[in-house]
């Protein structure tokens, strides 16, 4: 079929009634379809329920640490600290374990900027202006810590090799209300890209007009690869940033939220001495440890690399099926209509679709009115505010396969009815 913008109104109008009379049909099945955000389905849960049974009455708890039924050992097991180092490629002296999600940790990170500074800089509450970098599309939870604290987000538009870096220097090494800028660096949440060796390396060599400026590296999906054999590999941010002489300017986050079961995973920060005895200052106020039996009970399941490697790819075989399904039916049904274009990640939990001007609320309401639920449109900038209201999140992960084929289809109705709408509006 050709591109809708060259047929005439009377072939637009025609193809519109047939639309409505399939979209209709959907409406009528009274479905409940869900591809909102990106849940692990119940067959990647039950991948993990063999870590229940780690620990019981019978176990060992014990661990260079000490009795891991205690008070204790702040900063994490010496063991999860390896396992996570591995896991986000960083050096176990330079990581401190947290609790259940990296969000509470990211959350905190600002907290304690906000309110005590960062290594002995003015608090952030105390400043007239603070600003924080946002790539976008982007992970709208990262904008809502943002939100929390009144800090004023400016949008970076995001490139195939990362976000747009000669933007990202400009303000970072020129206007010192800057203090951070959100980062997801392999396979970017929604859009899919990779961060390039020369984007690390910029970033690394950033000359911040703020001291206490900080890269917020949320390495949420470093294992989470669709084709295990040909992983996406990025250079290591703190060994680029120690070599360009700026060690303290990264905090690096990581968690195994979809590697075990979400809300109940383990999370790490991974950063610089420096920034890890500021980190501690808070800690020592605020707990006396994390859970270290989930620690063990994490460590003792998945073991090390090679351990984490054998069940992240017991999880790409269920999540793959599903990525290339959704990139099919956006194939056979919009190829050619030049009505929208989307992402074919190698890894992540999402495709990010870009409809034309104007039209993702109005797609999003439609999917609903069927009965698909999808995130809605504008959460992938800050202020819920896409200004071409044309991005749209599409999370293949949590439904069966058949239930998000059948969504997949009916999106892609919903996208060619709106349009065609707005193709007769012009």
């Amino acid at each position: 079929m050709k591109p809708y913008h060259l047929m005439s109104k009377e072939e637009l109008a025609s193809l519109k009634e047939q639309l409505t009379a399939v979209y209709k049909e959907y409406q009528g099945k009274n479905l409940s379809l869900n591809m909102a955000r990106g849940k692990p389905s119940s067959d990647q849960l039950d991948l993990s329920l063999p870590m229940l049974e780690i620990l019981n009455t019978t176990s060992d708890f014990n661990t260079v640490d000490g009795d891991t039924r205690n008070y204790g050992v702040l900063t994490g097991l010496a063991e999860a600290k390896q396992f996570m180092g591995e896991m986000m490629s960083a050096p176990a002296e330079n990581v401190y374990m947290y609790g259940s999600a990296s969000l509470t940790l990211m959350f905190d990170t600002v907290s304690r900027s906000y309110t005590h500074g960062v290594m002995g800089s003015t608090p952030w509450c105390k400043l007239d202006k603070v600003k924080f970098l946002c790539p976008v599309p982007g992970y709208d939870r990262h904008f809502s810590i943002c939100d929390f604290f009144g800090i004023e987000m400016v949008n970076i538009p995001m490139t195939p090799t990362g976000p747009d870096m000669d933007m990202v220097e400009e303000y970072v090494n020129n206007d010192e209300t800057v203090k951070g800028i959100w980062c997801v660096p392999l396979y970017s949440n929604p859009s899919g890209e990779v961060y390039s060796d020369e984007t690390v390396r910029r970033f690394a060599n950033l000359k911040p007009a703020a001291k206490d400026f900080r890269i917020f590296w949320d390495n949420a999906y470093c294992v989470h690869h669709l084709y295990p054999e040909k992983p996406a590999q990025i250079l290591e941010i703190l060994e680029e940033c120690a070599k360009a002489g700026n060690p303290d300017m990264v905090y690096k986050f990581g968690s195994t939220a979809k590697v075990t079961f979400p809300g109940a995973g383990i999370s790490a920060i991974a950063t610089s001495k420096a920034n890890l005895a500021d980190m501690q200052k808070q800690m020592n106020a605020q707990l006396i440890s994390h859970d270290k039996l989930n620690q063990l009970r994490h460590v003792r399941f998945l073991k090390d690399g090679a351990g984490l490697a054998a069940h992240m790819a017991k999880h790409a075989e269920l999540l793959r099926p599903r990525f290339e399904a959704v990139d099919e039916i956006l194939n056979k049904e919009l190829a050619g209509l030049e009505v929208g274009t989307w992402t074919k990640p190698m890894g992540g939990y999402f495709v990010s679709f870009d409809s034309l001007d104007g039209c993702a609320k109005k797609i999003v309401a439609m999917c609903k009115e069927a009965g698909v639920v999808m995130t809605g449109a504008g959460a992938t900038f800050p202020y819920g505010k896409d200004p071409k209201d044309s991005n749209i999140r599409i999370a293949p992960s949590f439904p069966s396969l058949e239930e998000l084929k059948l969504a997949a289809e009916i999106f892609c109705v919903c996208v060619k009815l709106v349009s065609i709408d707005k193709l007769l509006e012009a």
